[in-house]
């Protein structure tokens, strides 16, 4: 499977959040590896988003998008900052 840079997140992340996510900073849960979303790699596999770590390849998040709703798992980032 072919995958995307975290770029394509700010599409979706754009609903949620005012600041551009792409160069928000995320700690991976896993390895601790602290880097811009925009780092991270993306499997687009409708309805929604895996988002992997570029370092350890764990998920650092999952999108869904069910209707008019975005449902957003951060469960593999411990700290995100937008600066």
């Amino acid at each position: 499977m072919t995958h995307l840079d975290g770029n394509v997140l700010a599409g979706p992340l754009s609903e949620l959040f005012r600041a551009d996510m792409t160069t928000a900073t995320g700690r991976c849960a896993h390895c601790g590896d602290v880097s811009v979303l925009a780092e991270a790699v993306v499997y687009d596999a409708a309805p929604g988003w895996c988002v992997r770590c570029h370092v350890c390849d764990d998920v650092l998040m999952t999108l869904v998008q069910a209707g008019e709703r975005l449902r957003v798992d951060l469960r593999g980032v411990t700290a995100l900052e937008v600066g």
